[in-house]
């Protein structure tokens, strides 16, 4: 086969694959799953920036606590793994985890998309934090969102 044909060939996959993208554009931040176990349970979108081909929209929510209020605790033993998906491309650059309980508040730990339960017993609420940062512009986000969700250690 020619250079022409591979050149056009070039040209019909990424026309395709620009086409295509287009479809995954959401007007809002993309959905959190927790998994823990082989269980995958919702979060709660909080406050967000969000950017799309149109326009960006920016909503201020209530905390993490009062947003989940009359939400059942997901029951987690001590120790287990708590794993965050997210079924969207490009993933987030930067990722923040507060957990507060008994009126207290501390940044957790993140690897690997996983954070730790707890080892003492009682309610905790989580707020994940996630920033699409711009890859040329220095300390600029292209959208943000904080899910939140809340577990009960046995």
């Amino acid at each position: 086969m020619n250079k022409r044909f591979y050149a056009l060939l070039i040209l019909v996959v990424t026309i395709l694959v620009g086409c295509s993208s287009q479809h995954t554009i959401l007007n809002k931040p993309p959905n959190v799953f927790i998994e823990i176990g082989k269980e995958t349970y919702e979060t709660k979108l909080g406050t967000y920036c969000w950017n799309n081909e149109n326009n960006g929209i920016c909503v201020d929510t209530a905390g993490p606590i009062e947003l989940l209020k009359g939400t059942a605790p997901i029951h987690v033993k001590s120790g287990h793994q708590i794993k965050f998906v997210m079924n969207y491309e490009p993933k987030p650059s930067e990722f923040s985890v507060i957990q507060m309980n008994k009126g207290k508040q501390i940044e957790i730990s993140i690897k690997n998309n996983q954070i730790t339960a707890p080892t003492e017993k009682g309610t905790y609420y989580y707020s994940y934090g996630v920033w699409w940062m711009d890859e040329h512009l220095e300390n600029v986000s292209n959208g943000d969102a904080f899910y939140a969700f809340v577990i009960q250690v046995k």
